[in-house]
This record gives structure tokens, sequence and C-alpha cells, in this order.
């Protein structure tokens, strides 16, 4: 646990929440600060492996919890400049693993699918990935650096670097729909825009608009053939 990472944290919230005013207003108002800085204290705490220190670990975390709204486990590996907003209902399972320059969002979760002890069971989150508010990521796979995914998103398979995901299950949307900046008119932290339809609704569509058109067809070669339907 070293100074520089209480410091980025501090300065990671001041650059990339405009509503943040100064360090003061973000060490005493920020949640999501508060439970970050208790993880990395019970995190040092776990990784003794000491029976009563592990305890303790879960102590911290359990009382960050009840003051903050957010759990995270104390095994949970977390990078530099991780941004928690707003934060409240915030889950992060034991074998989570996040990289540097993340955002999450209120009502996330970072779960797992097995009950299986001593095996990897939470996802692994890249570097600079967006997880939008109510979204869940369930399973022990990789969710590649730069990904974003959307509000109330249910993601259950691995999600490639530089994809946005939305829907449940989550699925992913053409690159032409999405804006190359996180806070850009087409992706939202706090929901889907109109620009981002989702893929199966999409294909429905088009489906849609080739049977309209078949018969269309159909109904002209019949006329041109002189047959007449049993609607006639």
């Amino acid at each position: 646990m070293k100074k520089y990472k209480f410091l980025e944290d501090i300065d990671t919230i001041s650059l990339r929440d405009p509503a943040a005013k100064s360090w003061f207003e973000v060490v005493s108002c920020y949640p999501g600060l508060h439970a970050l800085w208790s993880h990395r204290v019970s995190h040092v705490l776990w990784k003794t492996q000491f029976s009563a220190l592990m305890l303790l670990a879960r102590f911290l975390s359990t009382l960050s919890r009840m003051i903050t709204g957010i759990e995270i486990h104390p095994g949970v590996k977390i990078g530099r400049r991780l941004f928690i907003d707003h934060g409240h209902g915030v889950v992060i399972g034991e074998t989570s693993e996040i990289g540097d320059d993340c955002t999450i969002y209120q009502g996330v979760t970072l779960g797992g699918t097995s009950l299986e002890k001593g095996e990897k069971r939470h996802p692994t989150i890249g570097d600079e990935v967006v997880i939008g508010a109510g979204a869940k990521v369930l399973g022990p796979f990789v969710v590649g650096s730069r990904a974003k995914i959307g509000s109330n998103a249910v993601v259950v398979e691995a999600v490639l670097p530089d994809t946005t995901v939305v829907g449940i299950p989550a699925r992913a949307i053409g690159k032409d729909q999405i804006s190359e900046q996180t806070s850009g008119s087409d992706f939202h932290a706090y929901g889907v825009s109109g620009a981002m339809k989702d893929p199966v609704d999409e294909k429905l569509e088009r489906i849609n608009r080739l049977l309209k058109d078949q018969d269309e067809e159909l109904k002209a070669l019949k006329i041109k053939l002189g047959v007449k339907s049993k609607s006639d």
C-alpha cells in the first residue's frame, strides 16, 4: 500500500467528476473513495493469509459496506485510479480483478456463477473499462481493455477490447454506433441512448423489412401473371 495511490485516488475523482469542487469535498463526501481506501487496507491484511488478520479484513470490509453501501471483498485485486461514481449498491466478488483507470457506476455487480471454493469465479476487468449503472458482469471471464458496458446490461461471456455491449444478455453493438469518447453523445453510463440499438432488435427489423419486400414482390408478380389471390 503506497502513498501515491491515495493521492491518485483523490486526483482521479477531481479530474473525472465535474461535480467535484475541491480536495476536501472529494475526501469527505465521496463514498466510492471511502470504500476504495478501506479496501486498500483490508486487501493488505487479506494477503497476509494469517487467519486473524483475514478476519479483521472481512470485518473492515463489512464496516465499509455498512457505511458506504459498497461491498468489495478483501480478496479483490484493484489497479490504479479506479473511480466508483455514486457507488451505492456496488458488489465486487472475491476473485474479481480490476485494471487501471476503470469507472464503475452505482448498482454494478461483478459476480460469480460457481460455488466452488479455491477457483476463479468472478470477472477480470481490463484497463479503462466503463461499467454503466446497474450492469451485472457474471462469471470468470475477461472484459477487454477500453470496453464499455451499457446501463443494466447482463454480461455472461467475454467482451473483446474496444467493444461496447448492451442488453440482456449483453451483445456487442457496431463500432459505427458508438463514440470513441465515453462522454460522447452515444454512450450513456446511466442508460442506453436511442442510437444504440439492441442487435437482436436490429435483426428482427431487417427480417420484417425483408418479408414486407417479398410480399410486395409476390403481389406484383401475381398481378403480372393474372393470378388472383384467395382473398380476392
